[in-house]
């Protein structure tokens, strides 16, 4: 495909196994053409029954796939001979040698290798997509007529992207970089206060294609699992979907105060689970993602202005939340298959249930309670509680914490 043949609104199939390979395949390809007609499937099986009945502009698959893995999904466009050649870009975990000259006779347009450089992916779909100094620009699709702002969040409440990012994910990547490459420590560090990386990456690290041993419950376990090319990639593939971060200042507003309480409440559950020799880190994880279902709400709210919807100066927001927030939180953490362990902790934060309580649970009802303190209330009420009772901790240690 050439300047000269490009239609003018391409259609792309996508075909990769993995759920948050295919988001980021997705956000890069939208980044580019946000124009295009996008399909996208989990296994070659459906992708050859597509090709069957749709002609496409652009094919990128896995090699790896179930079934009728991307090779055979490559011989078989070529076996049919279109003129001019349909472009296909074939990406792979396989980066020996033997592998790529199985693949060079069945003339790929590009073969990638996994982890996937997003830089390299951008330029070649841009070479393929857009004519020399060309650029795309969409309008945000406008509010079907009779729309409600009640019945879009109810539409959207299964489909949310999830929480606006809160912190500059393409500053912190560059700051963890060094001639040896991503420095995962310094990665975490540089990220670890924000609730959609953090869920995100937890999410990708438990998915089916890498899953393997006991489920990822914490940000340092996820980018271990992940490394560092992959890790890097869903950061930054993050920043590219729409409303990545909220520009309208009310929401903005209601945002930094959820995300202060998500920070109140993960520092005050890490500190409380280092004093009772508990996992730090997987509570200060569960106090960062309890709020996840607010924010990501709030960044639906911007998206609902953005379409022409109107919103009321702070009562609409008011009632938005407290309608849907938890809904929204809950259907996040479902959809993303996060651990049930995680998600129990999580839920701790709210409410004690019946029966008997981890430690851990205790934890972060305390720390929940504990951020919800204004400044100038005490802790002695809190100190009578049920929850300190069964941690044993008392009015001395309470203030000591509120100290800190």
């Amino acid at each position: 495909m050439t300047g000269l043949d490009l239609p003018a609104v391409p259609r792309v199939l996508i075909a990769e196994a993995d759920p948050w390979s295919r988001d980021l395949l997705t956000q890069v390809l939208l980044s580019v053409r946000c124009d295009a007609r996008l399909d996208v499937c989990a296994d070659g099986q459906q992708a050859l029954a597509r090709l069957t009945d749709t002609p496409y502009d652009l094919i990128i698959a896995d090699w790896e796939l179930a079934g009728v893995d991307g090779l055979s999904l490559l011989r078989s466009v070529r076996q049919r001979r279109r003129n001019p050649v349909l472009p296909f870009i074939l990406m792979s975990s396989r980066n020996d040698s033997a592998s790529v000259r199985e693949a060079l006779p069945l003339a790929p347009t590009a073969y990638l290798t996994k982890p996937l450089n997003i830089d390299s992916l951008t330029q070649r779909l841009q070479d393929l997509l857009l004519d020399a100094g060309e650029q795309v620009s969409c309008e945000v699709p406008a509010l079907a007529p009779g729309m409600t702002l009640k019945l879009y969040l109810e539409r959207r409440r299964e489909s949310a992207d999830g929480a606006p990012l809160m912190t500059d994910v393409q500053v912190a990547v560059k700051r963890s970089l060094n001639p040896a490459g991503l420095d995962l420590k310094r990665l975490e560090d540089e990220i670890r206060t924000d609730p959609q990386v953090t869920a995100v990456l937890i999410a990708a690290a438990n998915s089916a294609a890498q899953h393997h041993g006991s489920a990822v419950q914490t940000l340092a376990q996820a980018l271990q699992r992940l490394g560092t090319g992959q890790s890097m990639n869903l950061i930054l593939g993050l920043a590219l979907k729409r409303s990545a971060r909220l520009s309208d200042p009310l929401l903005a507003d209601y945002a930094e105060r959820y995300w202060g309480l998500s920070l109140h409440t993960a520092e005050y559950a890490r500190t409380l689970a280092r004093m009772l020799d508990l996992d730090q880190e997987r509570c200060y994880c569960a106090g960062m993602l309890h709020r996840l279902g607010d924010l990501a709400l709030l960044r639906c709210l911007q998206e609902w202005r953005q379409a022409g919807g109107e919103l009321d100066e702070g009562e609409d927001v008011g009632e938005a939340l407290a309608e849907f927030g938890a809904a929204y939180g809950s259907a996040l953490r479902t959809r993303w298959r996060l651990p049930i362990e995680l998600r129990e902790l999580i839920a701790a934060v709210y409410q004690l249930g019946g029966g008997v309580y981890s430690r851990e649970a205790l934890v972060m009802n305390m720390a929940a309670q504990l951020a919800r303190l204004t400044e100038h209330e005490g802790v002695e009420e809190l100190a009578k509680s049920r929850t300190a009772r069964l941690l044993k901790i008392g009015l001395p240690e309470l203030i000591r914490l509120r100290r800190k």
